[in-house]
């Protein structure tokens, strides 16, 4: 009975022990989250420290959102119509997309000065439509698209920025026959295609983006890409694969060898080489053969398939992600510098040197399986994405001590798992010389029913890592419109965007400010009318016109106050302006059916917002209504001022009195 006793005294202690053992671990996981709640919590009323410009996949729109709350602020139209901000329903938008209705955005990249951030503008690629459009972070628009781009195609090693901004360079994903027109028989590949990296100068003043020069490569698929800095400054660097020069079964055929080729460009060297008259004009752009032209272009053989490329801030290391080798490839560039000078070569492919691989590479990090982009904290570690271990991995930089050197494994100090198949990372600043290095992205492929089911579209997973410790920390996560391929990060203290645009700097010569200017012209078919809007009405609330007119509308938000934004929706006319305050929008259309049309504010702007609306008068062609009015013609009598601007705490017009039943 005694040993009975102690027996069930023994489980009860342990059982106990359990108990409390279980109760820890949960009150230790309880305080975890809290802490991580904290950490990434922002009050209402305050603000995030952080921009993050997600690039929108085939969206075609960048999607902004705070750090450390994650949470979606704003979508900037860039590729597609967006009319929720009237973007593709202006004349300039309208313009701007040209014949093109989508785009397939992947690598943003911020503007540098002496290779830092300068919070001027945001470029973003097209991998379908071979375009880069420039965004203006002074209003978060879109103010240039250009392209497509001649001799180019799949515009996806896009776009990488300079240390200055000198030039925005980029890669074709696809071979075509060259110049672009000519039609070559798929069979005769590897004769009759080529690949391109282009060169666009960037106006250090404007931004305005322009095609310098070209250089001509092998049919490969250029994949991503990397500009130098400090001692790789005036280099860029780009993988392949596709080195098999396939164009059929790619999945099986272009992983056939067992290394691919990265391409070291001295765009310094051909720039100069330009100026030199060595260019050949193609498509009315220079074109530089690296074959005839020594020391612009050369060839390093790196693990097979490889996905990013990335230099680190000192600008001494360049790391590669191959997809099918568990490890990152780490390349010397003052060893690829001596190699080049000393003509360290293994052969040429085309006429294109290749450097020799033990001459250049310090060493290869096991990183795990399917590394793909590494990002940088400035503080000496680096952050590799791993898309089948579905895990960010961090690890030493170089230098090495010699007992790392002899096991590489030693230099890997932490792994963090992310959901599911992380592809791009983005540590803020790590592709300039001034990391941040506080807060680390992983955007994840999948996000495998960790959100509340919303059908089979699913959205992306996007998670926040704190790294400014030692160890790793997820933090918080949150979910984005498919699909963001890549992020750049900007502290919110370094632009001061503007909240109205001022009248002063209104150029627009169809821009009107008071009711004098206002009013609808007509010339032959031809009417044009002035408006302008403000809470809450059009002046004109009326415009009159036939069947067969082209008609134009130029509306003018002569508010001067933040917030006080104003739609002009033309019913059953597929018109939506969107005009922020001080902005003048055009739009143009040919008028094919009489009747009496609607339009309104489609952006709430007051208590009286619905009463904010007009008529669109369509009469018969040659019918002249007889209250028909024209600036330059007779009518009813003139419509009152309207207030040029109005408090935003206050309505224009207050409500008369309902009378008492």
């Amino acid at each position: 009975m005694k040993i009975k006793g102690q027996l069930i005294i023994a489980a009860a202690v342990l059982a106990t022990a359990a108990t409390f053992s279980s109760c820890n671990k949960s009150s230790t996981a309880k305080n975890e989250r809290s802490q991580n709640a904290q950490d990434t919590y922002v009050d209402p009323g305050e603000k995030d420290e952080y921009y993050l410009f997600y690039s929108g996949g085939h969206s075609g729109q960048v999607f902004v959102a705070g750090i450390p709350s994650m949470r979606h602020i704003t979508t900037i139209p860039v590729y597609a119509p967006y009319p929720a901000t009237g973007y593709g329903f202006d004349e300039e938008s309208k313009k701007m997309l040209g014949d093109y209705t989508w785009g397939d955005m992947h690598h943003p990249a911020l503007s540098q000065t002496a290779s830092k951030y300068d919070g001027r503008w945001l470029f973003v690629n097209d991998n379908a439509n071979n375009r880069v459009a420039r965004i203006d972070l002074r209003d978060f628009k879109t103010h240039q698209i250009l392209g497509p781009i001649p001799n180019s195609s799949g515009n996806h090693g896009s776009s990488f920025v300079t240390e200055n901004t000198e030039y925005l360079l980029v890669a074709t994903r696809f071979s075509i026959p060259l110049p672009k027109g000519r039609v070559a028989d798929l069979n005769d590949y590897e004769k009759e295609f080529n690949g391109m990296v282009s060169a666009l100068k960037v106006d250090p003043k404007t931004g305005e983006m322009s095609v310098a020069f070209q250089i001509l490569t092998p049919p490969f698929d250029w994949d991503l890409g990397s500009t130098g800095k400090g001692p790789s400054s005036g280099w860029a660097f780009w993988t392949s694969y596709n080195t098999e020069m396939a164009h059929e079964v790619l999945e099986s055929n272009a992983s056939q060898k067992d290394r691919d080729y990265s391409a070291i460009v001295n765009w310094k060297a051909a720039a100069q080489a330009v100026a030199d008259g060595k260019a050949q004009d193609m498509g009315s752009v220079p074109v530089l053969d690296p074959a005839k032209v020594p020391g612009i272009m050369y060839f390093l053989a790196i693990g097979k398939s490889p996905h990013g490329v990335d230099t680190d801030p000192s600008g001494k290391w360049i790391s590669y992600g191959g997809k099918l080798q568990p490890s990152v490839t780490v390349v010397d560039f003052e060893k690829l510098q001596a190699a080049i000078n000393n003509k360290t070569f293994t052969g040429d492919f085309r006429g294109v040197p290749i450097v020799k691989y033990e001459a250049v590479v310090e060493g290869e990090v096991p990183v795990g399986l399917g590394p793909l982009h590494t990002q940088f904290d400035g503080r000496g570690f680096a952050y590799t994405s791993m898309f089948i271990d579905s895990n960010i991995t961090k690890w030493k930089l170089p230098p090495w001590t010699d007992d790392e050197k002899k096991d590489l494994n030693k230099v890997v100090l932490d792994k963090v798992p992310a959901h599911f198949s992380t592809g791009h990372l983005v540590v803020a600043g790590s592709d300039t010389a001034h990391p941040y290095g506080k807060w680390l992205v992983a955007m994840n492929k999948l996000s495998a029913g960790r959100h509340i089911n919303v059908g089979p579209s699913q959205p992306e997973s996007s998670q926040l890592i704190d790294i400014s410790g030692e160890k790793m920390k997820m933090v918080a996560e949150a979910y984005t419109e498919p699909e963001p391929h890549f992020a750049q990060i900007l502290k919110v203290s370094e632009i001061q965007p503007i909240e109205a645009y001022p009248k002063a700097e209104n150029k627009d010569p169809n821009a009107v400010w008071d009711k004098a200017q206002t009013g609808a012209t007509r010339n032959g078919t031809s009417v044009e009318a002035k408006v302008t809007a403000v809470r809450s009405r059009f002046v004109p609330d009326r415009i009159d016109a036939q069947v067969g007119d082209d008609l134009t509308i130029h509306v003018t938000n002569i508010e001067q106050t933040r917030d006080m934004i104003h739609g002009f929706g033309l019913i059953e006319h597929n018109i939506n302006l969107v005009m922020d305050p001080g902005e003048t929008r055009t739009f143009h259309i040919k008028l094919t059916k009489p009747g009496v049309f609607p339009y309104y504010c489609t952006n709430f702007c007051s208590a009286l917002h619905q009463e904010m609306q007009g008529y669109l008068v369509v009469a018969n062609t040659g019918q002249t209504m007889p209250g028909a009015v024209y600036t330059n013609g007779a009518g009813p009598a003139p419509v009152p001022d309207a207030p040029a601007s109005v408090p935003a705490t206050t309505n224009p017009v207050a409500p008369s009195p309902v009378p008492t039943p």
